[in-house]
């Protein structure tokens, strides 16, 4: 096989491998996801179920989110998005919540947006408030039901596992970090005032910086009457040599007039 040929060949099996690597990431940019991706144990937090339309010939109709029935959440609210309609069904709980507002025996279960379009090449967002979110739980794991116009059902409930590589379809992960500690708290607590305490100072670094400043203001008055002294020796030194000159002291072809 002459030179030419194999460069040829080898730049064809390039071309396919790249388009290869290519086809195989587009779905990683293709799934529903929660955004942000991360929120406080304990806290009440909103979250987006981001959708993108995967098909270039049907357009999403419906998408249905299944919330965690191990760690139930108590309080759930939907932020209306225009041009669709959310359903939310609710579960009676086996073990009841306790909430600052009371106990809580339902909770809700599935919430379903219909109606709407989310045409090919384009996403929609679909906001929920949440809280108080488990503080027992590393995550949160939301699996959606994504439906197209053409009947195609995708099924994002593939929970991922560490240490293992990403599902084909994975369902959409709230990771739950640690709640905020109290020293940042006692930061933030408004003083008996009612104004925010107030750090203490250090007297240290303000008498430092009041030394500096009186030493820079002392220096510059000093420079400052050392050079009108200056000056003003100039200008006796030019009077007393213009008395001291005699009639020696002209210049030449200058004579003096007679009395």
């Amino acid at each position: 096989m002459s030179s030419s040929r194999m460069r040829r060949r080898a730049a064809a099996v390039a071309a396919l491998a790249g388009t290869a690597v290519v086809l195989a990431a587009v779905p990683a940019f293709a799934h529903v996801t929660v955004q942000p991706d991360a929120a406080a144990k304990g806290s009440y937090a909103t979250v987006s179920f981001k959708v993108p339309c995967e098909e270039d010939d049907a357009s999403t109709v419906k998408l249905e989110v299944a919330l965690p029935t191990d760690h139930p959440i108590a309080s759930v609210s939907i932020q209306p998005v225009p041009g669709w309609t959310a359903k939310v069904a609710t579960t009676k709980l086996a073990k009841p919540l306790t909430t600052d507002d009371g106990t809580v025996d339902t909770a809700v279960s599935t919430i379903t947006w219909t109606g709407g379009k989310i045409a090919p090449g384009q996403f929609q967002q679909f906001p929920v408030s949440l809280g108080p979110l488990p503080d027992d739980a590393s995550s949160l794991a939301f699996k959606a039901l994504q439906t197209y116009s053409n009947g195609d059902v995708v099924r994002w409930i593939e929970v991922p596992q560490s240490g293992q590589p990403e599902p084909q379809n994975p369902a959409p992960v709230l990771r739950l970090t640690a709640a905020s500690g109290d020293s940042a708290d006692a930061a933030a607590t408004p003083s008996a005032t009612g104004s925010p305490a107030a750090a203490p100072a250090d007297d240290s670094g303000t008498k430092a910086s009041a030394a500096g400043s009186d030493g820079t203001d002392g220096t510059a008055r000093a420079l400052g009457i050392a050079g009108i002294v200056v000056g003003a020796a100039g200008v006796a030194f030019g009077v007393l040599a213009g008395r001291r000159r005699g009639p020696d002291d002209r210049p030449a072809g200058t004579s003096s007039s007679s009395s």
